[in-house]
């Protein structure tokens, strides 16, 4: 069975939150120096013993376990890591810090990285390539050992480029490299999934909100809601097709739009959830009812969609699991490893939105 979005376990964050108090401890820890004064030999002997690679007497090897044990003497991590030329962070490319399909996947990335030693940097690039561009630059000049984009405008040949410097993970794009790997959801079997749900419920005059133009997971989206009209013998109309930009205000202004200019419609198909969110709010002001007067959808099925009144029937995209692949891939190729990632598929969330139209 899929994870629900709200079932994401959300363990200890490791997305580079420090706090000056996590430095101010009592006792100063014991140092590399101070262990090998105490067994009488010298730093490097200390260290080459920890690493295995000494090739010294019994008696010093005793002497330096004996004062690693006795000052409770633990190895920095992150000196090891230096040593071999790894800073244990990783860079994130999101598109929009503040939006909820972005924090969602973030809490997938942060349960991959638990436990791992693995660190994160987030920078954003608000869906402009020349922005991502210079955040990845930005990131590659702070010497992480390898960044995820999430989504983003840059070109596939950009993102190799950038590979040859550190590996990259890519949502929301098909690449197979040594060095860069990236994987989509299939956004126009979603939208025909959303679309005959609603056609199934009798609906024909079925209205969509697009996402932002050029966008290549919104141009999916409205495919696969004309592809499910097609299949369905049911006319294109353009009329109460609307302009949005997945986010909610988009949603509102859209749906007002299609009131005022007194479209038919008896269903709207939001391209997000966000929209779905927003054109809610917009029937509710014209006293519309959902679902007795207007069925909905959205898509993406973000914690908050659960919530909604009513609550929002949708697609479910698995954005925790997206998160956690995207961040355990990036670990592999950092490793040099065999790369395979299998993404759950989507799935129609009918909840209280979306009603039978009656005859």
């Amino acid at each position: 069975m899929l994870p629900t979005a709200q079932s994401c376990p959300r363990p200890s964050s490791t997305l580079a939150r420090f706090h000056l108090s996590d430095t101010l401890t009592p006792n100063a820890p014991t140092t590399l120096i101070e262990v090998a004064q105490q067994a009488g030999v010298s730093p490097s002997t200390v260290s080459r013993i920890l690493n295995g690679t000494a090739k010294v007497s019994d008696e010093k090897r005793r002497a330096v376990l004996d004062a690693i044990a006795k000052m409770n003497f633990a190895p920095n991590p992150m000196a090891q890591a230096l040593k071999k030329g790894k800073s244990m962070t990783i860079g994130i490319v999101v598109q929009d810090i503040a939006s909820p399909f972005f924090d969602e996947t973030l809490h997938g990335i942060d349960q991959a990285l638990n436990g791992t030693g693995y660190a994160s940097v987030i920078v954003s690039g608000h869906w402009n390539a020349a922005e991502e561009i210079d955040r990845i630059r930005l990131l590659l000049a702070r010497k992480v050992d390898g960044i995820i984009l999430l989504s983003g405008r840059i070109t596939d040949e950009s993102v190799l480029q950038f590979s040859k410097h550190k590996p990259i993970v890519s949502t929301g794009r098909a690449l197979q490299t040594e060095r860069a790997l990236g994987f989509k959801i299939d956004n126009e079997y979603g939208a025909r999934l959303a679309t005959q749900h609603l056609i199934e419920l009798g609906h024909r005059h079925i209205a969509f909100i697009t996402g932002p133009a050029n966008h290549t997971d919104a141009d999916e989206r409205l495919s696969g809601y004309k592809k499910a009209l097609a299949e369905a013998g049911i006319a294109y109309n353009p009329k109460i097709v609307v302009d949005g930009d997945f986010h909610e205000n988009s949603g509102l202004r859209a749906t007002t739009h299609l009131l005022e200019t007194k479209q038919k419609f008896t269903a709207i198909f939001a391209a997000n959830d966000l929209c779905a969110y927003g054109a809610r709010l917009s029937l509710y002001r014209k006293g519309i009812r959902v679902p007795e007067d207007i069925s909905l959808i959205g898509f993406d099925d973000l914690p908050s969609s659960a919530y909604t009144t009513p609550p929002l029937t949708t697609v479910r995209q698995p954005l925790c699991d997206i998160g956690r692949i995207a961040a355990q891939a990036l670990l592999h190729l950092i490793n040099g490893d065999a790369v395979e990632t299998s993404i759950p598929p989507l799935e129609l969330v009918v909840r209280e939105t979306t009603k039978r139209l009656k005859n």
